[in-house]
């Protein structure tokens, strides 16, 4: 990895996505010297610009950004981080410096479309539909998509497997509305148990 850092004076911004749900934390700055320590250690330095010296994030609070991968662009002088943030990114207490928690990626984006056609009742939908069945129904459907799954599975046509992978996500996802759970507490369960 070469960074320019005779661009901007021997610093490049820094952009810190949290590596779980992509969603930006902060922006900071690195010179050459944060940039190989954050390389090294695997927690993200940055060059504090008011205290001039180098600083890690969470230093102080504990809140660590512990370092999944690193990517420069095009250019050359600008670095993203994805990191697993211990807690809270902003100083004001905030998940994030450009606001709270927000789920990311197309996932979210279909359990959203799922909800809002559930809850604004949207007729001849067949995601409402199904919900108006009852749970009764959405499992039995995501029972029959998973047994598909696992029928294709055992087979050489990778596109069936990948279009059965997706009917039972999708399926899943209106069951899990229909609990009253989101993609997010699923989330939970499978962090507190990668120990």
């Amino acid at each position: 990895m070469k960074i320019d850092f005779d661009k901007n004076n021997g610093l490049v911004p820094v952009i810190i996505q949290d590596s779980r749900t992509q969603q930006v934390l902060m922006l900071g700055y690195m010179n050459e010297e944060a940039f190989k320590k954050t390389e090294k250690e695997g927690i993200v330095t940055f060059f504090s610009r008011s205290k001039n010296r180098l600083w890690t994030k969470g230093e102080e609070s504990g809140n660590f950004l512990t370092v999944k991968n690193i990517s420069i662009d095009c250019d050359q002088d600008t670095v993203l981080v994805q990191a697993t943030p211990k807690n809270t990114v902003c100083h004001t207490g905030s998940f994030s410096c450009f606001g709270e928690k927000e789920s990311k990626g197309f996932l979210y984006e279909l359990e959203a479309k799922i909800a809002e056609r559930i809850d604004h009742k949207t007729e001849g939908s067949y995601t409402y539909s199904l919900y108006q069945s009852g749970i009764n129904k959405m499992a039995q459907k995501v029972g029959e998509e998973a047994v598909e799954l696992v029928i294709e599975a055992k087979d050489s046509n990778d596109d069936l497997f990948k279009n059965e992978a997706a009917d039972l996500l999708y399926h899943f996802l209106i069951l899990l509305k229909a609990k009253g759970f989101a993609m997010e507490d699923i989330e939970k369960v499978l962090q507190s148990r990668n120990s």
